[in-house]
């Protein structure tokens, strides 16, 4: 029965791109920074060789490492999520999703605002936090929706559960995601709730994101249409649309997606577990906090034991990233960088440096790989 787990640590780059600086991220690199952290300690990863992959300088090489690594170099335009892990399940981007720094254009509000019988507030790039601030007793008092926008590519929609009941937000992005299509389809279209006081506002675990259908074969899809599991955990299945998906598990955080995980490990089945962990990117690399991804990171390493524990014989157990976003920079966004790329079990050659590879899409291939499945996306295979 074969199984492979893979893990994406959101956002956790490993050291700027060639082209880095023509995204303005010249000079990040998200896991330095986060070493310099007193709070930062990684021996589990060490031991499977995150020290050794080429360009990490952040401690001692591990002598014997108990995975095989390489770096991962993306080859899609955009540093965002979206483009992240369809490049990881095979399909490369020529052509970048669009973002709007200055706001979605009047006549595409206009058309929402008709669609869903309410007005709009804000229409900008904004913080997350920040915009429910700024903007939440604005829209308490009218219900007028928060609408915004980020450096990345999403239409985020913001909204008091007592203002806005929690289908009904989601029903509205749906009318926003039917609307972005084409040349304005931007990558997700996020369902943002909050709740509260004002002045004491707080975003709950009810986000939804609403994405574009993947625009070719993914290793999802092949993985499916050949008869095995697609386990999503976390926010793959919405990161996918839903497509290769045959079972799915949202979270609320790391350390459920993390449990989830490992309860997975205990079930019977044949496929891919794919795991999402989203608060290094959200809670700690959009807000710029060194200390709290460190202690993040952290515990996702003190639970690389129970992981290897729960292994059978012919698993396979992959950790990766789909983009930076160095929380030591001025920036708060993403970050354009390489990432990690750790395997190990099954048969996999302990301690084989892989170099550097051209293309996330690499992962996909070695994946269908294991599973005697010609690829019908981009990559090649890592053996």
């Amino acid at each position: 029965m074969k199984r492979v787990f893979l893990i994406v640590l959101d956002s956790v780059g490993i050291g700027e791109l060639p082209d880095a600086a023509e995204y303005g991220d010249a000079g990040s690199n998200t896991l330095l920074a986060v070493s310099k952290s007193r709070y930062f300690s990684m021996p589990n990863m060490r031991k499977l060789g995150l020290f050794n992959i080429d360009g990490v300088n952040i401690g001692a090489r591990e002598p014997h490492p108990a995975g095989s690594f390489a770096r991962m170099e993306e080859l899609s335009k955009g540093k965002d999520t979206t483009i992240g892990h369809w490049e990881i399940a095979g399909i490369v981007s020529q052509t970048p999703l669009p973002v709007y720094p200055n706001g979605f254009p009047s006549e595409l509000i206009k058309e929402f605002e008709r669609r869903i019988n309410r007005k709009t507030l804000c229409n900008r790039p904004y913080s997350g936090t920040e915009v429910i601030r700024d903007y939440g007793k604005e829209h308490l008092d009218t219900g007028d929706l928060i609408v915004y926008t980020s450096a990345d590519s999403v239409f985020q929609v913001a909204a008091h559960e007592d203002v806005v009941p929690l289908e009904t937000l989601y029903e509205y992005c749906r009318i926003a995601r039917e609307l972005l299509q084409g040349e304005r389809g931007v990558g997700r279209v996020i369902a943002r709730p909050f709740v509260g006081e004002t002045g004491h506002f707080e975003r709950t675990a009810g986000r939804h994101d609403f994405s574009l259908e993947p625009p070719g074969v993914t290793m999802l899809d092949q993985l499916a249409e050949a008869g095995y599991d697609v386990i999503s955990i976390g926010k793959i299945v919405d990161i996918f649309a839903g497509r290769g998906i045959t079972k799915f598990q949202r979270t609320s955080g790391n350390e459920e997606g993390i449990a989830k995980t490992l309860s997975c490990m205990e079930q019977d089945f044949e496929g891919l577990c794919f795991t999402n962990l989203v608060d290094y990117d959200m809670l700690y690399g959009h807000r710029n906090d060194v200390d709290g991804y460190a202690k993040a990171l952290s515990y996702f390493d003190s639970k690389i034991p129970e992981f290897l524990a729960r292994m059978r014989k012919d698993d396979v157990f992959m950790i990766t990233a789909d983009h930076g976003c160095d929380p030591s920079t001025p920036s708060t966004d993403h970050s354009r960088e390489y990432t990690p790329f750790l395997m190990v079990g099954g048969d996999v050659c302990p301690g084989k440096n892989f170099g550097t590879r051209k293309g996330f899409c690499d992962i996909a291939a070695t994946i269908l790989h294991r599973f005697d499945i010609s690829p019908k996306c981009q990559g090649s295979f890592m053996e």
